[in-house]
Parts: structure tokens; sequence; C-alpha cells
């Protein structure tokens, strides 16, 4: 058998050793998955509605009290009071689709500070937000998490 011939059957048992490994592991879900928005519920809903109903906490931690009014002066407008969403306008921060493993903290900081492309909801790209700081945005994380945990998200 020449040199061809040996590389071919080396590349060929290669591959079905490498399928055979595969078929022998465990096929569990990725970590960080989600579950889709219904986006069918929002034609029920009339534009500028609330998207989600938002348990408020009890008590805010002091931090989250900061990042509460932060977000009311710079993320309200579009996300909604208490961060519900808007249809048509911005989806609601308190969905599992901004669970701690899919969105992790740094991806509430990076959005105003550079924009965001639409991914899960369809209301159009989220443009850069102008005057926060890190500071400001790490406030206004404590505060949807805090919503978050109070919803069950977390």
């Amino acid at each position: 058998m020449d040199k061809l011939g040996w590389l071919i059957g080396g590349v060929l048992v290669a591959a079905i050793a490498v399928f055979a490994w595969q078929s022998t592991q465990p096929n569990e879900p990725a970590r960080g998955t989600m579950v889709r928005p219904d986006l069918g519920a929002l034609n029920a809903l009339q534009d500028g509605d609330p998207i989600v109903e938002v348990r408020l906490p009890a008590e805010l931690s002091p931090e989250a009290r900061i990042g509460q009014r932060a977000f009311e002066a710079s993320c309200a407008a579009c996300h909604g009071i208490n961060a519900a969403g808007q249809n048509g306008v911005a989806p609601p921060l308190i969905h599992q689709t901004y669970a701690p493993d899919h969105h992790g903290d740094m991806s509430f900081i990076l959005a105003p500070e550079n924009g965001v492309q639409s991914h899960h909801w369809p209301f159009g790209n989220m443009p850069r937000i102008e005057g926060l700081t890190r500071a400001d945005l790490r406030t206004i994380v404590a505060y949807i998490r805090a919503l978050q945990v109070e919803n069950g998200i977390n």
C-alpha cells in the first residue's frame, strides 16, 4: 500500500474513533441556555404597555436604591418603570432572558456603553447611552438583580 492509502486509512480510523467517542458522551444542555421570550404575547398589548408584571422587593440595599434612581433617570424611558419593558419600545429586564447565567452583570454594563444589536426581541437595536459612569451602571445592575431575585429570576 502506498503512502496515500495509509494516509486515507489513518484519517478514516481517526474519524470513526472521534464519532464513537462523541456518541458515548452525555447529552447535557449547555450552561446558560435560556427560554426564548413569548413574542406572541406582545400582540395582546398596546404600544407602550408594560410587558411583564414586576413584584417589588420589600427593601432595597443602599446600592440598589441608588441604582433605582439612576435607572429611572436613564433607562426607564425605554425599559419601563421597574424594568417591566414597554411594548413596541424595549424589552423587560425582569425576564428569564436576562437571568445572570445568560446575561451576566458585564452585559448590563456594556450595553449602555456600546449599544446592542437586537437579538432576542423585535424592538430594534439599543443605542449607546451617554452620561453613565461604570459606578452608575454597577448600581443599576444591583437594582435590576434585586428586582430579578424578587421575581424568581436568579
